[in-house]
């Protein structure tokens, strides 16, 4: 890297934060330094998550655990259970469409609706007594084997430049399921459905605090070359 870069290796620490910043937030990969001089760095998912793309069969893809922390991040902020239409809402604002290809992530529909609902990352299911049909995303049982609202809490933080602290109600919640633990999961899931069918019932506006990460989230798809 310092030889690519070698009239500006002064800026190497600026250069290799941005850069890191952008392959989190866009492709959901973290850069770890292997020892503490930070000369050698492995690649690794971000959140603890070990999605592979190469299942995809598609050995020159792009990375797209990216999109998937994303969209758990909006299911995370949103009361653990979010309305499809509000997920294309705040995708949408990233430059996301159902059933339009994106040069990263190919068909984001697909991704979502079957690939990482296969995998068990997302649970997609029809809101109960919806009518006509209306679907919802909750977090599946792998994203709750490999991950935390912890971790996902501090991947926003990450976005918005500023700490986990910053979001006292999402902080709460994070620190109590640290507590509680996997054993949780089901009551959890169980209260997150609860909670949607009485949003579905309110009709309940957008959530506000979504617009905001989803807009700052849009920033990292304009990463300096």
């Amino acid at each position: 890297m310092l030889s690519i870069i070698k009239d500006y290796q002064d800026l190497f620490p600026m250069i290799l934060s941005q850069a890191i910043n952008c392959m989190t937030l866009v492709f959901g990969i973290d850069v770890k330094a292997l020892d503490p001089t930070g000369l050698v760095y492995v690649l690794v998912n971000t959140l603890g998550l070990t999605y592979n793309d190469s299942l995809r069969g598609d050995e020159e893809s792009m990375p797209v655990a990216g999109l998937l922390v994303n969209t758990l991040s909006i299911i995370f902020i949103d009361g653990n259970c979010t309305s499809e239409e509000k997920i294309w809402e705040m995708l949408g604002i990233m430059g996301l469409y159902a059933g339009m290809n994106h040069s990263i992530y190919g068909d984001p529909r697909e991704l979502l609706t079957q690939v990482w609902v296969q995998q068990g990352y997302l649970e997609y299911r029809q809101v109960p007594n919806s009518d006509p049909a209306c679907y919802e995303f909750l977090w599946g049982p792998r994203t709750y084997a490999e991950t935390t609202k912890m971790k996902v809490l501090e991947f926003l933080a990450k976005v918005h430049d500023t700490t986990p602290s910053a979001f006292p109600s999402l902080y709460e919640e994070a620190l109590q399921s640290e507590k509680t633990g996997p054993q949780a999961t089901v009551v959890a899931r169980a209260r997150a459905r609860a909670r949607a069918r009485a949003r579905a019932r309110a009709r309940d506006g957008t959530c506000a605090r979504t617009r905001v990460y989803s807009r700052a989230t849009s920033n990292s798809f304009s990463c300096p070359n």
